[in-house]
């Protein structure tokens, strides 16, 4: 993510609301028709990387292949663009985090399903103070952050849990990429961020981690989203990545070092430091666990969480009058919000089907 966040996302509503207007948009998964050729986003991000190197290495082409049809892997250099470029329907799918699916794509009216979950932030997004070790103290400071992003999630979360709220801080918008430096200034004394800029941030000795996302487990999701229409319409496009997925992650499960080094290069880090990364991502590197993930009861209970989180924060439109304005339905058919404007929908049959071998 490296651009302004606020700004990024306000320059997404204006695009959208013309693309909307012309009616180029696909809004209901009875739309979209057979097709053998698709297009998925990725960006630079620890638990993304598998998709680079299941392009480079053949794994998706072979699996592509299989079901008679043409996958082609792309990387955008800019997390929040390679969503805009998939809402706006440049892409069939996208790699995404659980609240940016529901605040960039669903909001915007484009019926998105999660496919595949891959993990979960454990401990890659944190809250830093300087001259103290105590959360509590957070109150009353400015603390610098990318506005309505997971990190200014994940201080609301840090908060809440030592009964305070955002009316007891500042927040202040900065971009990721000036966090660390922002920090090394002495009016600067909280900040909110993720790796790899935490990892910078904990090897200073007047940075204390007092808060990461390892205290709320499950709650930032890493997935690959896709455009529901396309799914219902493609079944072989949901098989062939989740197929492609699952033999990627056991490579990474029996620690194939070149597919590792190979993750690590493409990340700019190298193999320790890209392993660093992985010990505080929760990877599901089986199908089953994925999928249990998927089904059960904390997943409805964290989206619920996001979903009041971003009707607060304005993101689920300026004309949203409840969270329940947008419909999300769970992989065992339950539903948060509007059952008819269902615009994000979490899907385990796929990784059930790898979970089986039926693919």
């Amino acid at each position: 993510m490296n651009q302004s966040y606020r700004n990024t996302r306000r320059l997404s509503t204006l695009l959208l609301s013309v693309l909307l207007t012309l009616g180029l948009l696909l809004t209901s998964p009875v739309q979209a028709s057979e097709k053998s050729s698709f297009r998925i986003a990725w960006s630079i991000y620890v638990g993304w990387m598998p998709w680079g190197y299941g392009d480079v290495s053949g794994i998706v082409d072979k699996w592509a292949d299989k079901y008679g049809i043409e996958i082609d892997v792309v990387q955008i250099n800019d997390y929040i663009e390679s969503i805009n470029l998939y809402t706006a329907g440049s892409f069939d799918g996208v790699t995404v985090t659980n609240m940016d699916a529901l605040t960039i794509p669903a909001a915007s009216g484009v019926d998105t399903t999660a496919l595949l979950i891959g993990d979960f932030s454990d401990g890659n997004d944190g809250v830093v103070l300087k001259g103290t070790d105590k959360l509590p103290d957070i109150k009353g400071r400015r603390v610098n952050l990318v506005e309505l992003s997971v990190s200014h999630y994940l201080l609301a979360r840090a908060l809440d849990s030592v009964g305070l709220s955002e009316r007891d801080v500042r927040v202040v918008n900065t971009g990721d990429a000036d966090i660390v430096a922002a920090f090394g200034t002495r009016n600067v004394n909280a900040v909110v961020t993720w790796n790899p800029q935490l990892g910078e941030l904990r090897q200073r000795r007047d940075a204390n981690v007092v808060f990461d996302s390892s205290q709320i487990p499950g709650e930032i999701i890493d997935m690959l989203a896709v455009n529901s229409a396309t799914l219902q319409a493609n079944p072989k496009l949901g098989k062939a990545l989740a197929g492609a997925w699952y033999e990627i992650m056991a490579e990474m499960a029996a620690s194939n070092t070149a597919a590792l080094e190979q993750m690590a290069a493409a990340a700019g880090t190298d193999l320790a430091g890209f392993q660093a990364q992985l010990a505080t991502t929760r990877m599901f590197y089986s199908a089953t666990e994925a999928s249990e993930f998927a089904l059960s009861p904390q997943l409805m209970q964290t989206m619920d969480r996001v979903r009041q989180f971003s009707f607060e924060h304005g993101l689920l439109g300026d004309n949203a009058g409840s969270p329940d304005v947008i419909g999300i339905e769970l992989a065992d058919g339950q539903v948060l919000g509007s059952r008819d404007n269902i615009r994000l929908r979490f899907n385990a049959d796929y990784m059930r089907m790898a979970a089986d071998g039926s693919l």
